[in-house]
Protein backbone atom coordinates (compact mmCIF):
# COMPACT_ATOMS: atom_id res chain seq x y z
CA UNK A 1 0.00 0.00 0.00
CA UNK A 2 0.68 3.94 -0.43
CA UNK A 3 0.86 5.98 2.07
CA UNK A 4 0.56 10.24 2.68
CA UNK A 5 -0.45 12.90 4.37
CA UNK A 6 -1.98 16.04 3.83
CA UNK A 7 -4.23 18.47 5.23
CA UNK A 8 -5.27 15.84 8.30
CA UNK A 9 -6.18 13.66 5.65
CA UNK A 10 -4.16 10.36 5.35
CA UNK A 11 -4.22 8.87 1.67
CA UNK A 12 -4.32 5.21 2.28
CA UNK A 13 -4.02 3.32 -1.47
CA UNK A 14 -4.05 -0.40 -2.13
CA UNK A 15 -1.70 -0.66 -4.43
CA UNK A 16 -1.43 -4.15 -6.02
CA UNK A 17 -2.68 -2.65 -10.08
CA UNK A 18 -1.24 -5.89 -11.56
CA UNK A 19 -3.88 -8.28 -9.60
CA UNK A 20 -6.65 -5.69 -9.30
CA UNK A 21 -5.89 -4.62 -5.97
CA UNK A 22 -6.25 -8.26 -4.15
CA UNK A 23 -4.34 -8.04 -0.66
CA UNK A 24 -1.91 -10.57 -0.19
CA UNK A 25 -0.13 -11.00 3.34
CA UNK A 26 2.06 -8.41 3.13
CA UNK A 27 -0.78 -5.98 2.65
CA UNK A 28 -2.86 -7.40 5.18
CA UNK A 29 -0.04 -6.31 7.48
CA UNK A 30 0.11 -3.17 6.13
CA UNK A 31 -3.42 -1.99 6.34
CA UNK A 32 -3.45 -3.65 9.92
CA UNK A 33 -0.63 -1.34 10.99
CA UNK A 34 -2.08 1.41 9.48
CA UNK A 35 -5.00 0.93 11.22
CA UNK A 36 -3.36 0.79 14.41
CA UNK A 37 -1.02 3.75 13.71
CA UNK A 38 -3.13 6.20 12.64
CA UNK A 39 -5.17 5.54 16.06
CA UNK A 40 -1.99 7.49 18.06
CA UNK A 41 -1.31 9.70 15.13
CA UNK A 42 -2.81 13.20 16.20
CA UNK A 43 -2.26 14.72 12.52
CA UNK A 44 -4.28 12.68 11.25
CA UNK A 45 -8.45 13.28 11.44
CA UNK A 46 -9.98 11.37 8.28
CA UNK A 47 -8.34 8.75 6.25
CA UNK A 48 -8.91 8.29 2.51
CA UNK A 49 -8.73 4.71 1.21
CA UNK A 50 -8.58 3.95 -2.18
CA UNK A 51 -7.28 1.52 -4.70
CA UNK A 52 -4.41 2.22 -7.25
CA UNK A 53 -5.56 2.59 -10.70
CA UNK A 54 -8.70 2.81 -12.17
CA UNK A 55 -9.53 -0.68 -12.94
CA UNK A 56 -10.19 -1.55 -9.29
CA UNK A 57 -10.68 -0.81 -6.24
CA UNK A 58 -10.00 -4.16 -4.29
CA UNK A 59 -10.94 -7.75 -5.74
CA UNK A 60 -10.74 -9.55 -2.55
CA UNK A 61 -8.15 -12.00 -1.45
CA UNK A 62 -5.00 -13.16 -4.13
CA UNK A 63 -5.95 -16.92 -3.87
CA UNK A 64 -2.26 -17.29 -5.55
CA UNK A 65 0.32 -15.09 -3.38
CA UNK A 66 2.57 -16.72 -1.20
CA UNK A 67 1.04 -18.18 1.97
CA UNK A 68 -1.95 -16.86 1.42
CA UNK A 69 -4.60 -19.84 2.45
CA UNK A 70 -2.26 -22.21 4.68
CA UNK A 71 -3.94 -23.80 7.12
CA UNK A 72 -0.95 -24.88 9.38
CA UNK A 73 1.20 -22.55 11.69
CA UNK A 74 2.64 -20.77 8.99
CA UNK A 75 2.22 -17.00 8.47
CA UNK A 76 -0.91 -18.06 6.37
CA UNK A 77 -4.21 -16.20 6.28
CA UNK A 78 -5.72 -19.48 7.54
CA UNK A 79 -3.10 -19.72 10.44
CA UNK A 80 -4.46 -21.90 13.31
CA UNK A 81 -3.63 -24.25 16.70
CA UNK A 82 -4.35 -27.45 17.19
CA UNK A 83 -8.11 -26.63 16.48
CA UNK A 84 -9.96 -25.18 14.26
CA UNK A 85 -11.31 -22.34 17.02
CA UNK A 86 -8.58 -20.01 16.39
CA UNK A 87 -8.22 -19.90 12.89
CA UNK A 88 -7.01 -16.37 11.56
CA UNK A 89 -9.23 -14.49 9.29
CA UNK A 90 -8.76 -11.18 6.70
CA UNK A 91 -11.79 -10.02 8.85
CA UNK A 92 -9.50 -9.53 11.74
CA UNK A 93 -6.62 -7.68 9.83
CA UNK A 94 -8.55 -5.54 7.64
CA UNK A 95 -11.55 -3.71 8.87
CA UNK A 96 -10.53 -0.39 10.38
CA UNK A 97 -12.69 -0.41 13.42
CA UNK A 98 -12.59 -4.57 14.16
CA UNK A 99 -8.24 -4.28 13.78
CA UNK A 100 -8.08 -1.34 15.63
CA UNK A 101 -11.24 -0.04 16.75
CA UNK A 102 -10.47 3.35 14.82
CA UNK A 103 -13.48 5.67 15.14
CA UNK A 104 -11.46 8.68 13.16
CA UNK A 105 -13.60 8.50 9.96
CA UNK A 106 -12.73 6.54 7.15
CA UNK A 107 -13.86 7.94 3.23
CA UNK A 108 -13.30 4.84 0.90
CA UNK A 109 -13.22 6.32 -2.86
CA UNK A 110 -14.02 3.68 -5.14
CA UNK A 111 -12.88 3.41 -8.11
CA UNK A 112 -13.52 0.37 -10.28
CA UNK A 113 -14.26 -3.35 -9.10
CA UNK A 114 -15.03 -3.84 -5.46
CA UNK A 115 -15.91 -7.64 -4.69
CA UNK A 116 -15.27 -10.45 -2.34
CA UNK A 117 -13.26 -9.65 0.14
CA UNK A 118 -13.38 -6.14 -0.16
CA UNK A 119 -16.62 -6.06 1.63
CA UNK A 120 -14.25 -6.56 4.75
CA UNK A 121 -12.99 -2.73 3.97
CA UNK A 122 -16.59 -1.46 2.67
CA UNK A 123 -18.43 -2.82 5.50
CA UNK A 124 -16.26 -0.53 8.06
CA UNK A 125 -15.64 2.70 6.31
CA UNK A 126 -17.82 5.69 7.07
CA UNK A 127 -18.77 7.48 3.44
CA UNK A 128 -18.61 5.77 -0.18
CA UNK A 129 -17.98 7.30 -3.04
CA UNK A 130 -17.84 5.88 -6.12
CA UNK A 131 -16.97 6.35 -9.62
CA UNK A 132 -19.82 6.01 -12.26
CA UNK A 133 -18.00 3.12 -13.42
CA UNK A 134 -17.47 1.12 -10.43
CA UNK A 135 -19.39 -2.11 -9.94
CA UNK A 136 -19.87 -4.29 -6.61
CA UNK A 137 -20.74 -7.92 -6.48
CA UNK A 138 -19.54 -11.29 -4.93
CA UNK A 139 -18.36 -14.40 -7.02
CA UNK A 140 -18.09 -17.02 -3.69
CA UNK A 141 -20.82 -18.89 -4.83
CA UNK A 142 -19.83 -19.42 -8.08
CA UNK A 143 -16.59 -20.97 -7.42
CA UNK A 144 -18.13 -22.87 -4.77
CA UNK A 145 -18.03 -21.03 -1.33
CA UNK A 146 -19.79 -19.92 0.85
CA UNK A 147 -20.30 -15.85 1.12
CA UNK A 148 -20.04 -15.45 4.98
CA UNK A 149 -18.32 -12.90 6.61
CA UNK A 150 -18.51 -10.44 3.38
CA UNK A 151 -22.57 -10.02 3.71
CA UNK A 152 -23.35 -10.24 7.24
CA UNK A 153 -20.79 -7.00 6.94
CA UNK A 154 -22.41 -5.68 4.31
CA UNK A 155 -25.88 -5.97 6.28
CA UNK A 156 -24.85 -3.24 8.25
CA UNK A 157 -24.66 -0.55 5.15
CA UNK A 158 -27.27 -2.43 2.60
CA UNK A 159 -31.34 -3.51 2.86
CA UNK A 160 -31.54 -7.48 3.04
CA UNK A 161 -33.10 -8.30 0.18
CA UNK A 162 -29.68 -6.85 -1.88
CA UNK A 163 -27.43 -8.47 0.39
CA UNK A 164 -28.85 -11.92 -0.50
CA UNK A 165 -29.45 -11.34 -4.32
CA UNK A 166 -25.75 -10.21 -4.68
CA UNK A 167 -24.51 -13.01 -3.06
CA UNK A 168 -26.37 -15.72 -4.31
CA UNK A 169 -26.16 -14.44 -7.82
CA UNK A 170 -22.48 -14.69 -7.42
CA UNK A 171 -20.23 -13.40 -10.73
CA UNK A 172 -23.82 -13.61 -12.84
CA UNK A 173 -24.04 -10.43 -12.06
CA UNK A 174 -22.71 -7.10 -10.70
CA UNK A 175 -24.35 -4.25 -9.33
CA UNK A 176 -23.71 -0.81 -10.52
CA UNK A 177 -22.48 2.49 -8.56
CA UNK A 178 -25.76 3.89 -9.52
CA UNK A 179 -27.41 0.77 -8.18
CA UNK A 180 -25.67 1.13 -5.10
CA UNK A 181 -26.35 4.29 -4.50
CA UNK A 182 -29.92 3.90 -5.17
CA UNK A 183 -29.76 1.30 -2.22
CA UNK A 184 -27.82 3.21 0.54
CA UNK A 185 -24.46 1.36 0.05
CA UNK A 186 -22.52 4.41 -1.90
CA UNK A 187 -23.11 8.15 -1.06
CA UNK A 188 -22.31 9.91 -3.87
CA UNK A 189 -21.51 8.90 -7.70
CA UNK A 190 -19.04 10.94 -9.82
CA UNK A 191 -17.44 11.13 -12.61
CA UNK A 192 -13.87 8.96 -12.66
CA UNK A 193 -11.75 12.14 -13.06
CA UNK A 194 -13.66 13.48 -10.11
CA UNK A 195 -13.18 10.94 -7.47
CA UNK A 196 -10.42 12.34 -6.13
CA UNK A 197 -11.68 15.73 -5.54
CA UNK A 198 -15.00 14.83 -4.13
CA UNK A 199 -13.23 12.50 -1.69
CA UNK A 200 -10.75 15.55 -1.02
CA UNK A 201 -13.70 17.71 -0.68
CA UNK A 202 -15.81 15.34 2.18
CA UNK A 203 -12.37 14.63 3.95
CA UNK A 204 -10.77 17.76 4.27
CA UNK A 205 -13.90 19.19 5.45
CA UNK A 206 -14.75 16.66 8.10
CA UNK A 207 -10.81 16.68 8.81
CA UNK A 208 -11.40 20.88 9.87
CA UNK A 209 -13.77 19.92 12.62
CA UNK A 210 -12.72 19.40 16.15
CA UNK A 211 -11.28 15.77 16.38
CA UNK A 212 -13.35 15.18 19.74
CA UNK A 213 -16.78 15.61 18.40
CA UNK A 214 -16.02 14.18 15.22
CA UNK A 215 -14.75 11.53 16.83
CA UNK A 216 -17.23 11.01 19.25
CA UNK A 217 -20.11 11.72 16.54
CA UNK A 218 -18.78 8.40 14.58
CA UNK A 219 -18.29 6.24 17.52
CA UNK A 220 -22.16 6.71 18.82
CA UNK A 221 -23.56 6.38 15.01
CA UNK A 222 -22.05 3.00 14.90
CA UNK A 223 -23.32 2.15 18.46
CA UNK A 224 -26.22 2.92 17.15
CA UNK A 225 -26.43 0.53 14.47
CA UNK A 226 -24.96 -2.11 16.17
CA UNK A 227 -26.93 -2.08 19.77
CA UNK A 228 -30.51 -1.79 20.17
CA UNK A 229 -32.27 1.61 19.69
CA UNK A 230 -32.63 1.62 24.38
CA UNK A 231 -28.86 0.20 24.30
CA UNK A 232 -27.50 2.94 22.44
CA UNK A 233 -29.53 5.47 24.48
CA UNK A 234 -28.08 4.80 27.36
CA UNK A 235 -24.57 4.72 25.73
CA UNK A 236 -25.46 7.96 24.14
CA UNK A 237 -25.12 9.51 27.92
CA UNK A 238 -21.55 8.46 28.77
CA UNK A 239 -20.52 10.04 25.10
CA UNK A 240 -21.98 13.18 25.26
CA UNK A 241 -19.55 13.49 28.30
CA UNK A 242 -16.68 12.46 26.66
CA UNK A 243 -17.05 14.25 23.79
CA UNK A 244 -17.48 17.10 24.96
CA UNK A 245 -14.18 19.59 24.86
CA UNK A 246 -14.49 23.10 26.44
CA UNK A 247 -11.93 24.57 24.05
CA UNK A 248 -13.71 22.97 21.10
CA UNK A 249 -16.96 24.74 22.47
CA UNK A 250 -14.91 28.20 23.43
CA UNK A 251 -13.95 27.62 19.67
CA UNK A 252 -17.06 27.24 18.24
CA UNK A 253 -19.24 29.67 20.05
CA UNK A 254 -16.59 31.89 18.67
CA UNK A 255 -17.27 31.48 15.35
CA UNK A 256 -20.88 31.10 15.74
CA UNK A 257 -20.69 34.94 17.11
CA UNK A 258 -18.52 36.04 14.41
CA UNK A 259 -21.70 36.01 12.19
CA UNK A 260 -19.09 34.24 9.53
CA UNK A 261 -20.92 31.14 8.47
CA UNK A 262 -18.98 27.91 6.99
CA UNK A 263 -19.41 27.47 3.17
CA UNK A 264 -21.17 24.96 2.03
CA UNK A 265 -22.13 23.35 -1.28
CA UNK A 266 -25.71 21.49 -1.78
CA UNK A 267 -25.61 17.80 -2.78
Amino acid sequence: MRYEERNGVAWVTLDRPEVHNAFDMVMMRELYECWRGLRDNDDVNVIVLTGSGDKAFCTGLDRIAENVGATDHTEGLGRRGATPMHTDDPCDWLPPKTAAELWKPVVAAVNGMACAGAFYLLGEVDIIIAAEHATFFDPHTTYGMPAVFEPMSMLQRMPLGEVLRMSLMGAYERMSAQRAHEVGLVQEVVPADELIEAARHVAEAIASQPPLAVQTTTRAIWYAQELGYRQALDVAKTLVQLGLDKDSLAAGKELFDSGRRTPWRLR
